[in-house]
């Protein structure tokens, strides 16, 4: 285990080598902002998306009619069926007398509803109306509910389901290739960085090594100054896209008319919450590993 001397050594070792490398440091510290802060704002995006379409999904339903002659108990029975499957969230029970109650209500006018008198013409319609977990699921329910003894018909939204699903899918691909893209980016200029370092100590390497210093005294300063640079990196565009989160939601939902103002954005907290320990972690992260790796061949060359 390190002694705190070394280890008290290694942070000034590391701080003097981020201070000697002003230059390439602070556009490593640039770049992993510049990464990080495009990721949040991605991320952002994605997420209030994710966020919008799975309240949409919750608006997507399946109807089931019944046979016609059917009892309330085989109904009853039914409805117990549909309410135990995992892809089902909700499942409403929709009588005859409350269908006809909502058409009349919804599309004809008092004079024609009237006109009915006590008769329903709707008095095979009693149906649940069930609401999915995951759209991606529908498919597999509506296979399941044709198989139920009793059912006589399924209707169902194919297609809103498919768009749904689809926009899903690629803003998650869409999204991750660009991260990818842009922490490779930020690993590459971290290894550059600590590449500089070592070629302005090289001599100094050398003679460490050889009056056998242990590849831990060496390595660990310019972990350390990876480490830092990447927790500056990934504080900076926090705080960036905190108040720009503010700022941006706001003026979305007073500044334009009709859906962005009904959009139900997601809350600062809830989305700091998660954003903050990811971009921390990926900061740190490519510090560490961008030295790390570095460090294994720079030292292969010096020996």
């Amino acid at each position: 285990m390190p002694k705190i001397s070394t280890i008290a050594y290694s942070v000034r070792q590391g701080t003097k080598n981020i201070k000697r490398n002003r230059m390439f440091s602070l556009a490593s510290v640039g770049t992993i902002t510049t990464c990080l802060f495009l990721f949040g704002i991605f991320y952002c995006i994605l997420m209030n998306f994710q966020h919008i379409i799975k309240n949409a999904e919750q608006g997507v339903s399946v109807t089931v009619f019944f046979n016609e002659g059917i009892t309330s108990q085989e109904i009853s029975l039914i409805g117990e069926k549909i309410g135990q499957r995992v892809e089902v969230a909700k499942c409403d029970y929709i009588s005859a007398e409350d269908a006809w109650e909502e058409y009349k209500n919804t599309r004809l006018d008092p004079e024609h509803a009237a006109s009915f008198g006590d008769d329903n013409p709707l008095e095979n319609s009693a149906h649940y109306i069930v609401y999915l977990n995951d759209v991606e699921m529908q498919e597999i329910l509506v296979r399941y509910l044709q198989s139920i003894p009793g059912v006589r018909q399924v209707n169902n939204s194919e297609a809103i389901a498919d768009v749904l699903s689809g926009v899903n899918k690629g803003l998650a691909f869409g999204t991750t290739a660009i991260i990818v893209i842009l922490l490779g980016v930020a690993v590459f200029l971290i290894s550059t960085t600590v590449t500089m370092g070592i070629s302005v100590r090289r001599q100094e390497i050398s003679i460490m090594k050889l009056i056998g210093a242990t590849d831990f005294f060496i390595r660990a300063p310019f972990i350390v100054e990876g480490i830092i640079i990447g927790l500056v990196g990934a504080i900076l565009p926090l705080g960036l896209l905190h108040v720009l989160y503010n700022k941006g939601v706001k003026y979305l939902m007073t500044s334009f008319s009709s859906p962005l103002k009904k959009a139900d954005f997601l809350a600062t907290g809830t989305m700091f919450k998660t954003l903050i320990p990811a971009c921390l972690l990926i900061g740190v992260g490519i510090g560490f590993l961008g030295s790390f790796i570095t460090l294994g061949k720079q030292l292969r060359k010096i020996n």
